[in-house]
């Protein structure tokens, strides 16, 4: 997503190349960093899950001291990496997700159901930062983008949510809805505000027609799945939901590449 929020802005440096490979370096940075320190914090629950118990501290293959050591000292890596070979801007939104992430939502999983939204802030940052590596500023067209992946993430992870439901209990996470059905719900909701929002893109002139289209029916067929879990509450639906989300996302990106290129 960072690679994509780069190539759909217009870039205003001067070799594109070398800043990209700047922003994608302090990135898979901090991202490791903060995937390590996120494990760091939730090492408890996540031995008491079946989704997590495999992971390395739960299994004791490295101790937790290595483990903070060496997530904070990646992601202290990444946002330095990013202020001084990219710009300020970008280390910011980058500081902004870690703090987000580790501090807010991460902690806020077991106090309420609305760690899920606080979570999609972080989630969909990281195409900005491809922005304004590109460009060194925010615009509408970052927020484009940023809204689509907020959008998007809700019914992502309320389809996992669902599929997992006994491990989330077992950890004490609650969903930010109390049953499959609410779940589907929820998931028809946000699905639904994403098929117009997706289409900001090329209102705003940053894509086309073909993009338009392209969004269009990716949105309708993804929103189609949800109703499917709103209709008929289960774990096949969500499965069917996650599957469904994964593949929209990165065709709704090459459908908006492709538009760019073309145009």
């Amino acid at each position: 997503t960072v690679t994509a929020g780069f190539f759909l802005a217009t870039p205003t440096t001067t070799n594109a190349t070398i800043a990209l490979l700047n922003v994608l370096a302090g990135a898979l940075l901090s991202c490791s960093g903060a995937g390590a320190l996120n494990q760091y914090l939730e090492r408890d629950t996540d031995g008491t899950m079946n989704r997590t118990q495999f992971r390395p501290l739960p299994q004791h293959k490295v101790s937790p001291v290595a483990v903070l050591a060496a997530g904070s000292a990646l992601s202290l890596l990444g946002i330095v990496y990013l202020a001084v070979n990219v710009n300020l801007l970008t280390a910011a939104i980058d500081v902004l997700i870690l703090a987000s992430y580790l501090f807010l939502y991460t902690p806020m999983k077991r106090l309420s159901p609305f760690s899920t939204l606080v979570g999609a802030v972080p989630g969909a940052l990281p195409p900005v930062m491809g922005w304004t590596a590109a460009t060194s500023s925010l615009d509408a067209g970052a927020m484009s983008l940023f809204a689509i992946l907020f959008l998007w993430q809700i019914p992502h992870f309320l389809a996992i949510g669902t599929m997992y439901q006994e491990d989330y209990d077992r950890a004490g996470f609650p969903l930010l809805a109390s049953d499959s059905a609410a779940r589907g719900r929820q998931m028809s909701l946000y699905a639904a505000a994403l098929v117009p929002v997706s289409l900001w893109p090329t209102l705003s002139g940053l894509a086309g027609s073909f993009y338009f289209w392209s969004a269009a029916l990716l949105g309708m067929g993804f929103l189609a799945f949800c109703l499917g879990a709103k209709l008929n509450p289960s774990k096949a639906a969500a499965r069917r939901v996650l599957l469904a989300s994964v593949a929209y996302l990165p065709l709704l990106f090459m459908a908006m590449l492709f538009d760019r290129i073309a145009t």
